[in-house]
């Protein structure tokens, strides 16, 4: 538990990057999670059927009605990009704003579904 709450910490603070997340969560024994901006939690799996589920620290605004796909896809890129006006909880307000309702991660599947709320999906696959 102690790791899933440096890391989701250290997303909000910018203390780590995603990829330095991944590999800490991985290195715990997870092997993905899921963040739900309707519920303000994030959820981390492990692959024996435990989870550990944690609210966020910040709070999105309500989810829009209209799943955006390629402005989540802008979203991502911004993110990638890392540079000096991103922060996780600007890209997870603007992600509802998008009609993002929340987003799985899978390690196995190095991916991330990103999902509306009438389940419209946008993937990315993990930078290689």
């Amino acid at each position: 538990m102690a790791v899933a709450e440096t890391c989701l910490k250290a997303a909000y603070d910018a203390s780590l990057n995603f990829p330095e997340i991944i590999r800490k969560l991985i290195d715990a024994g997870f092997e993905g999670y899921a963040v739900d901006y309707r519920r303000h939690v994030q959820i981390f799996y492990r692959p024996d059927g435990d989870s550990v589920e944690l609210a966020t620290p910040h709070s999105t605004g309500p989810v829009a009605a209209v799943f955006d796909s390629a402005g989540v896809a802008s979203l991502v890129r911004w993110a990638q990009a890392d540079g000096p006006d991103y922060s996780y909880a600007a890209f997870c307000d603007q992600a509802a704003a998008m009609g993002c309702a929340g987003y799985l991660v899978s390690f196995l599947g190095r991916r991330v579904v990103y999902y509306g709320r009438t389940a419209q999906t946008h993937v990315e696959l993990f930078p290689q």
